[in-house]
């Protein structure tokens, strides 16, 4: 019962968060739907206090509905498992009801933005920080309080959570992407990126490999280009002197977008990168020794079955060599733990989020469970021996927060077919990122 005394004195402080603003009143009435906690989907959890669900409506792209219980918690199927040892102790201890309801990660921020307001959403959900932007200004999440347990965390992942000065979130892991080279097939590790280039095709030529460089491009990947895109100029939103992302000054159309763009076509029509290229191809011509480079997350390794750690491929993971002398940057993003404005018990979500996930014990079972660095740097000092950890960290140490500004969403799509048209050799790359950015432009200014 040691949480009991928690929760009420964290009434002050979460009643003072949810008046200063999210703007979510959360009258809601009790409407945790009947059967809406039909299905179980992972190993039934025999408490009283827990349960796992599928959401309700969530294959069919109907609404999704709160489970029938006290704290709600939606999460992915990769988060679901590793999440309920805590979650059960949690409702054990606090004589709570506790639903862990899974739905695809990729569906959670736009189905809170729906159910929330309709008091059909849950407490807490698992997001990415570059969520922020849509949810805060949405009204549907809160803020949460760390104290000066803050201070445990890597202050970039407490940056990516922090919007407008008010933290959002509890972090969780810290991810980049970075360069995964073959040690069989090149011992060394290039010094340039031409260098790289000049390897892979050599190999290509060869007949060694199959795809001399493997970054997926399905179709044109900003994200996972970014590193390139930076090392040659390139930036998506300027940054104020605050350090905020300023969504007036746009780069992807700069001098250094621009010769990004003439650089991404040039690889493409060398055969260096294509556009046929997408995530299954990079992830099975690298597990299979049939490419000597990939760009790629930590995702890539772990995943079961055909990760590269699964796969017994030799590789190395380090950083992305200079590109023309350029350095690259890739974007960070951060992961973590978000209370609903909506939430029916904002008390508990506080404390459980305090007391269970911002603890060593959780933090390391979301990496052991997902291979992404810890946020909690006391569970990072745990795992930091871990050569991938350590590369994946020298390649993101100079990264660039993926920026959680509202405007970024008005960005992926114009770009992203930007880089398919210089990928697919249509029209001239410079003049293809340049009606990007006039889209994107646009799109900002009508607030889309």
């Amino acid at each position: 019962m040691r949480a009991r005394w928690k929760l009420v004195l964290a009434v002050l402080a979460v009643l003072t968060l949810l008046a200063a603003g999210c703007g979510g009143d959360d009258d809601g009435d009790e409407t945790a739907a009947e059967d809406s906690t039909t299905t179980s989907t992972t190993e039934a959890a025999e408490e009283e206090t827990t349960t796992t669900t599928a959401a309700e409506g969530e294959e069919e792209g109907e609404e999704v509905v709160r489970a029938d219980a006290d704290l709600v918690i939606w999460a992915d199927d990769t988060r679901t498992p590793v999440i309920q040892p805590f979650v059960e102790q949690f409702g054990e201890e606090n004589d709570l009801t506790v639903a862990v309801q899974e739905l695809g990660f990729d569906d959670i921020r736009d189905r809170l933005t729906v159910a929330g307001p309709a008091g059909e959403g849950p407490d807490i959900i698992i997001g990415a920080h570059d969520w922020l932007g849509q949810l805060v200004t949405s009204g549907v999440v809160a803020p949460v309080d760390l104290g000066d347990r803050a201070e445990e965390f890597n202050p970039v992942a407490i940056d990516a959570f922090t919007y407008d000065g008010q933290l959002y979130g509890l972090p969780y892991a810290v991810e980049n992407v970075a360069l995964i080279r073959n040690t069989d097939l090149v011992p060394e590790a290039p010094a340039t990126f031409e260098e790289l280039a000049q390897t892979a095709l050599d190999l290509k030529a060869e007949g060694q490999v199959d795809v001399p460089l493997a970054v997926q491009e399905d179709p044109g990947d900003p994200f996972h280009n970014y590193p390139l895109f930076t090392a040659l100029g390139g930036y998506v939103f300027g940054r104020g002197d605050d350090g905020s992302y300023d969504p007036t000054d746009l780069g992807i159309d700069s001098e250094g977008g621009l010769a990004a763009a003439e650089a991404f076509a040039q690889w493409a029509d060398q055969g260096l990168i294509s556009s046929e290229t997408t995530y299954d191809v990079m992830i099975e011509s690298f597990g299979s020794g049939r490419a000597p480079f990939a760009i790629t997350g930590p995702w890539a390794i772990t995943q079961e079955d055909t990760g590269f750690a699964a796969t017994g491929v030799p590789y190395v993971v380090e950083p992305i060599p200079p590109v023309a002398g350029g350095e690259p940057k890739p974007f960070v993003g951060v992961q973590g733990f978000m209370v609903s404005a909506q939430a029916e018990n904002p008390l508990a979500a506080q404390t459980f989020l305090v007391d269970f996930m911002a603890n060593e014990e959780a933090q390391v079972a979301l990496f052991e469970a997902g291979g992404r660095p810890p946020a909690l740097t006391a569970a990072f000092e745990q795992v930091s021996d871990d050569p991938d950890i350590a590369g994946f960290q020298a390649a993101g140490a100079n990264g660039e927060p993926l920026p959680a500004i509202p405007e970024m969403g008005s960005v992926w799509s114009a770009w992203t077919d930007a880089y398919q048209l210089v990928l697919t050799g249509q029209g001239d790359p410079r003049q293809a990122f340049t009606d990007a950015a006039d889209q994107i432009r646009t799109l900002i200014e009508e607030g889309e």
